[in-house]
């Protein structure tokens, strides 16, 4: 490594400072030496607080440990337990009913409902791609995914196929029939659209006839007789009829009709997290850089596609023409949220004045919020928030000490920056027990800052199984979502955000589908979460953007919310109840290997990008070769869950030895034509990434909460150690 540069007492890798110093500080109202001792205050007065917190974490983890150990002969009696995580503090006193009071949030976030989607912001591609995906084609997503069969000759095939794109526009047209319907007619019947004393006017064979509600239509383009597209409203969300009667595809169509664009993902969290692998300067410089660019504006990357060289930047802003002749203009682009890591790590990047690494999420904390106050100063050349808000999501926050902790630490980043009060809001991830069943009380901790609560249920999984360890065998993992605790955990999610006032000034979200090629199954059932109440939803690519958009044109969430206040509460004792097999004996030995065999094969297909070519999300094939999205939530779950049975006798660590070997070779397999891959079999003592599951599993127990970084961290770093000896 090279040598460290002295800045105050800090001591900055040279790849950081060089970062700073260099390229962002230029772009703010700050000098070198009032920027690093702005951060070496904070970094003073905010890591003894931060270590003091993760050493309630231990020991409240210790005391549950030992409270079911020595209740393990006994039937499990919820009232005594409720009582006892209240005498240790895990459970708080739940003070008066209250609203928040968050200001200046954008309307994406506050007054609209739609897709989000999470990015990994190392990638830069994946990063713009997901800032674009504000608008995207309908006629794409139906066509490329299989949302439309391929039989009777609607393949997909390499070109245009003319029987699929009329199946695609038909679909598309029954869609605009159900969100903009036409009075006693169907899109299908239109062969003209024309825009006529402010009114959509669609000329059929039969006659001519409007628009059921003539205030959906809100804008056009070129001329209104003749327009070449149309912009309609539906649940606040726009939807724009494109028209070329000379186009390939509108040529077909006896309106011209060659496209409709849905407003899309409304919001994107740029992640710094679970998505990402950063376990350096060098990597969180990458990181840094990436977001940098988008908050200026000029982002740009590169790439091959067919043969051909695109680059890639941020969409402007659309603009059209509105019904009194003026301009209409519409974000092109998402809203982007930044999500920083937890509290937990460390990173080499800085060491304090005690040679020590620093807290991750602190060094997160002022570098994204630097970065982001360049839009807020109005410097950049594509603007971001329109209301001068920095959106922070904060993941694996335990409580509302941990919330508490985390708005302190935004005040004392807003003074060293210059920013009012408030100006950092934060996204509280719901996915720790800890907060789960304290959540009013985290909102009230941030109240002047939340604009966002957010269930995730395969992090929350992972933490319900550390937490419970020592209680009993964990159900198998497909029969977590049974189980009664999720059910009272994402009810009561919208009922206490419902309940807190979020309606209006914050988004309530649902987490990630994870399978995306699977878009028809996609479509049939995550209108589900719109129904639930939640505002926004995560997913995993813009095309699944563009298709869960059409969910919240036939929900009007907000409607929908009004509904929910109406029932009661989901429990906290449903909360509590622990998701324990009763009779772990009577599982079969097939099934217990069936199990083990699919989480050592998902631990494995992820770990080994992660470790190896420093990837923190991808399609990974599962065991069926069904390719999901997974990141280190589905790490957390899998790896804890094996922990827990080897805890309690259901395997023996020779028998998941024996798994993890024979399902490294069909990992090797499904990855045997990456370019990088590297084998895990048969020489599993020097795989690091085989070691690096390894550790996950048997020494899951002692990982603190569960998580999964700590192992993953050490392990990469371990490989890229070998990587740069084996170059030298």
């Amino acid at each position: 490594m090279s040598q460290r540069i002295l800045l105050g007492t800090l001591k900055v890798d040279p790849h950081l400072a060089e970062f700073v110093n260099t390229q962002l500080l230029p772009e703010l109202e700050l000098t070198e030496s009032d920027f690093w001792a702005g951060f070496e205050l904070i970094v003073e007065q905010f890591t003894p607080r931060n270590t003091a917190l993760l050493a309630v974490r231990d020991k409240l983890q210790r005391q549950i440990d030992e409270w079911h150990t020595s209740h393990s002969a006994k039937s499990f009696d919820t009232i005594a337990y409720r009582q006892f995580l209240r005498d240790i503090g895990y459970l708080v006193e739940e003070g008066d009913d209250f609203s928040i009071n968050t200001e200046n949030v954008d309307p994406e976030i506050a007054a609209l409902a739609g897709p989000q989607l999470v990015v990994p912001v190392k990638n830069a591609r994946f990063a713009l791609n997901a800032a674009n995906a504000r608008w995207g084609s309908l006629f794409d997503a139906i066509y490329g995914s299989d949302v439309i069969g391929e039989e009777d000759g609607s393949e997909r095939a390499q070109g245009y196929n003319p029987l699929r794109g009329q199946k695609v526009i038909a679909f598309a047209k029954n869609f605009l029939d159900q969100v903009c319907p036409l009075i006693d007619a169907s899109h299908e019947q239109a062969w003209a659209y024309r825009v006529i004393n402010g009114q959509l006017l669609v000329e059929m064979d039969q006659g001519v006839t409007m628009l059921a509600d003539s205030g959906q239509l809100c804008g056009y383009r070129g001329e209104a007789n003749a327009p070449e597209s149309l912009l309609m409203i539906n649940n606040g969300l726009h939807i724009e009829i494109l028209i070329d009667r000379d186009s390939e595809i509108g040529s077909t169509d006896p309106a011209g009709v060659k496209d409709i664009n849905l407003e899309a993902a409304l919001t994107t969290i740029q992640d710094c997290e679970d998505s990402v692998a950063a376990v350096d300067a060098e990597d969180k410089v990458e990181v840094y850089r990436n977001w940098l660019g988008l908050m200026r504006g000029d982002l740009a990357e590169s790439f091959a596609k067919q043969g051909s060289q695109l680059t890639r930047t941020l969409n402007p802003d659309r603009e059209f023409r509105d019904l009194s002749d003026g301009t209409l203009t519409l974000p092109g682009r998402s809203l982007l949220l930044i999500r920083n890591v937890g509290h937990l790590m460390r990173n080499s990047a800085i060491l304090d004045n005690n040679d020590e690494e620093i807290y991750e999420g602190i060094l997160d904390a002022i570098v994204t919020s630097s970065i982001a106050s360049i839009d807020i100063r109005k410097t950049n050349k594509l603007r971001n928030s329109r209301t001068g808000s920095i959106y922070i999501v904060k993941p694996k926050m335990h409580g509302p000490a941990e919330v508490q902790f985390t708005c302190d630490m935004f005040t004392a980043v807003e003074k060293l920056l210059g920013l009012n009060t408030d100006t950092l809001k934060i996204g509280i991830m719901d996915e720790e027990r800890r907060t789960s069943v304290n959540l009013k009380e985290c909102i009230r901790a941030a109240r002047s800052r939340v604009a966002f609560i957010n269930t995730g249920f395969l992090d929350r999984t992972g933490d319900e199984i550390h937490t419970s360890m020592h209680a009993g065998v964990m159900v198998p993992k497909a029969e977590m979502k049974s189980t009664s605790w999720i059910t009272a955990y994402e009810d009561r999610n919208v009922d206490i955000g419902l309940a807190c006032g979020l309606q209006g000034r914050a988004q309530i979200g649902k987490g990630m589908w994870a399978m995306p090629d699977l878009m028809a199954k996609m479509l049939n059932e995550k209108i589900a979460h719109p129904m639930s109440g939640a505002n926004t939803a995560w997913v995993p690519s813009p095309t699944a953007a563009v298709l869960h958009a059409m969910h919240y044109h036939y929900v009007n969430v907000f409607d929908r919310q009004l509904e929910l206040t109406q029932r009661s509460t989901a429990k906290l004792e449903d909360i509590l109840t622990l998701p324990v097999l009763v009779e772990p004996s009577a599982m079969s030995a097939d099934s217990v290997q069936l199990e083990l065999d699919n989480n050592c094969q998902s631990i494995l297909g992820y770990v080994v990008r992660w470790v190896d070519q420093g990837i923190g999300c991808s399609k990974v094939p599962d065991i069926h070769n069904i390719e999901l999205m997974e990141d280190r939530a589905t790490l957390r779950i899998s790896s804890q869950h094996i922990a827990n049975w080897l805890l309690h006798n259901i395997c023996t660590p020779n028998q998941v030895r024996e798994t993890l070997e024979r399902m490294a070779k069909i990992v090797d397999q499904q990855n045997f034509q990456e370019p990088f891959y590297l084998a895990m079999a048969p020489n599993f003592e020097n795989s690091i990434a085989f070691q690096a599951a390894c550790d996950l599993i048997f020494d899951g127990v002692n990982q603190p909460n569960g998580y999964t970084e700590p192992r993953l961290h050490a392990r990469r770093r371990e490989f890229k150690a070998a990587q740069e000896s084996s170059a030298v």
